[in-house]
């Protein structure tokens, strides 16, 4: 059966890919054009089955801007996904928060998105198969799931933020003055990914839900030291909540 869900993995967030039942799994080396993931704690598979009851196809790990990747690889997958017939993306990633209430372990829906990466994976020759030449992004994340997402949140007692998410290309962490400046942008959280696939998403008109795990807190008057392997440390204390709400929401889409 052809999958109509498609979810996006992010850092230390890939254990969810281990609940889908009757799966196939492909790793990205074996896939023609694909790229392949660079970057430890990215399983870089691509699997396809069951999960919430629900067909999906699910990537295990993605690519990233700073792995040297161009936008338009970076965001191939989703257009596999598109023509393969999935309209609903859920994608989620390891993010650092910057407001006191965004503290690690917390899960946050994003409502909005400020792209700082300095590129955008819709420049270049354009096709009609490509979707709209200027897409709309007035609502980049579907008001339809995030309210979903909220309703499944607070059946199962999971607390989840809603944010302002800043993407910025990596893979350097943020300065404190950068920090500053983005508060003063009224953003939330802080992470390397997540946007160019919503653009390439909502070009093609399919139905966005993005889901911030925040690892780390990033506040200019207490900064600490901050690594990757924490990151990916947190991002696993906090995969048993994600995953049970990730699940549920697919079962009730």
């Amino acid at each position: 059966m052809a999958p109509h869900i498609g979810l996006i993995l992010g850092t230390g967030l890939g254990d969810l890919g281990e609940r889908i039942q009757q799966k196939t799994v492909i790793p990205y080396a074996e896939i023609p054009y694909f790229p392949e993931s660079t970057v430890q704690f990215h399983a870089g598979k691509l699997i396809s089955g069951e999960l919430g009851s629900k067909q999906i196809l699910a990537m295990q790990g993605r690519f990233h801007y700073y792995e040297g990747y161009p936008m338009h690889e970076i965001t191939l997958p989703v257009r596999v996904m598109y023509q393969l017939g999935i309209r609903t993306l859920i994608i989620s990633n390891a993010a650092g928060g910057i407001r006191q209430e965004f503290a690690p372990g917390t899960l946050a829906l994003v409502n909005d998105h400020i792209n700082l990466m300095g590129d955008n994976p819709l420049i270049g020759p354009y096709e009609t198969f490509l979707g709209s030449r200027f897409p709309d992004m007035s609502e980049p994340y579907s008001r339809l799931l995030r309210d979903l997402a909220h309703k499944t949140a607070d059946d199962l007692g999971i607390e989840l933020l809603d944010c302002i998410y800043a993407a910025v290309s990596g893979p350097n962490f943020e300065t404190r003055a950068e920090i500053r400046m983005l508060q003063a942008f009224n953003v939330d959280s802080i992470g390397m990914s997540v946007v160019p696939e919503v653009l390439v998403a909502r070009q093609l008109a399919m139905d966005v839900l993005a889901i911030n795990a925040i690892t780390d807190q990033a506040l200019p008057e207490k900064m600490q030291p901050i690594s990757h392997e924490q990151v990916s440390r947190v991002a696993k204390e906090i995969t048993p909540t994600f995953n049970l709400l990730v699940e549920e929401i697919i079962k009730r889409i």
